[in-house]
């Protein structure tokens, strides 16, 4: 750890203070989003590119944020016919709802299964990691991923150094080099020592929830259990621990 945090001084000014956070005995994380109440602001997706050390001073950086926000027409459930490209300071538009996807951390994980040099696998609290010292950046895992939920680095990530979180962990938001696929892992380094993921954190509308799939008496559990629960794209098979529901 100490020779990355020492490379990580040397190329970006700031020396984090980098940790290998294991996985808690007994917790398996879910996240369950609330379709009704998601207004589109896209406030989770900057918080994420902020969080995890990723680019962001080009306008465009925005797309390699691990969240998407999906502006979708109302009654509609086709994501393909969706569009992320609309201006949020115009939302919410009464005829759209928004569906916010990112990596669902399935339980049956495509991704884990295609890497020809088992640099990605899942943990036993259910989160798909990256080793990105060990990644080719070959991208089968992107296209595995039926929630196109994996981002290439196709440039060195420019950050400031006065803008470097660092808070990090070896499996998680450490700064990528170029040629890497990278993906969300449910803020681990935040998660894994009772915190909540920082998308959460930011929500204006309280339209995230985040918590242990093992405990019956988790905020998590209890939606599952009383809530019209809705899996993207349940077809294929992917059993993922990301869920959308609805307030009625």
């Amino acid at each position: 750890m100490s020779v990355l945090a020492a490379k990580a001084e040397k190329e970006y000014g700031v020396r984090p203070n980098l940790r290998d956070i294991r996985p808690m005995d007994g917790v398996e994380f879910g996240y369950a989003l609330n379709l009704t109440r998601c207004i589109g602001c896209r406030k989770c997706a900057h918080a994420c590119l902020k969080e995890n050390n990723q680019s962001r001073e080009d306008p465009q950086d925005i797309e390699m944020s691990y969240i998407r926000v999906l502006e979708m027409d109302r009654g509609a459930i086709n994501v393909e016919t969706s569009s992320m490209y609309y201006d949020p300071a115009t939302v919410p538009q009464p005829d759209k709802y928004y569906m916010p996807v990112q990596c669902h951390q399935c339980r049956q994980a495509p991704c884990t299964k295609v890497c020809p040099v088992q640099a990605t696998w899942q943990e036993k609290d259910g989160v798909v990691v990256v080793d990105y010292n060990w990644c080719i950046g070959c991208r089968y895992c992107m296209a595995a991923c039926p929630y196109d939920a994996r981002r290439f680095n196709y440039k060195k990530p420019t950050i400031h150094k006065e803008a470097i979180n660092p808070n990090q962990s070896y499996l998680s938001n450490n700064i990528r080099p170029k040629g890497v696929v990278e993906k969300c892992t449910f803020c681990l380094h935040r998660t894994r020592e009772g915190k909540y993921p920082a998308c959460l954190e930011v929500c204006p509308t309280g339209a995230r929830v985040f918590g242990n799939l093992l405990d019956p008496n988790s905020e998590i559990s209890y939606i599952l259990k009383n809530k019209r629960v809705y899996i993207l794209k349940e077809d294929v098979g992917t059993q993922p621990r990301f869920y959308y529901f609805f307030d009625k």
